[in-house]
């Protein structure tokens, strides 16, 4: 299966010794397990481990389909409306 949303890959991942946290968790004074960045706007939440689950609910309220880990020796990437793993992190177009 295609993932029909790489179209709306802006941005090549941000390193992770550049990311300070998930915006909202340091906002709140909460923690994280692992970070993803979205790859419409940059945003950088806390993953489904983690209890406040920001980069879901980032793309709740964008629509912004497709996050990036942000963990450091890792490079995949999800689509969350197509359920779509990828190797890889898209580039924009």
């Amino acid at each position: 299966m295609n993932c029909s949303h790489q179209n709306q890959v802006r941005l090549v991942s941000t390193p992770a010794d550049q990311v300070e946290g998930c915006e909202e968790c340091l906002a709140q004074g909460s923690t994280w397990v692992h970070l993803r960045q979205c790859l419409t706007c940059g945003h950088i939440g806390c993953c489904d481990h983690s209890e406040h689950k920001h980069a879901r609910q980032h793309f709740s309220d964008t629509q912004h389909p497709i996050i990036q880990t942000v963990e450091p020796n890792e490079t995949w990437a999800w689509c969350y409306v197509d359920e779509k793993y990828f190797r890889e992190a898209p580039l924009p177009e």
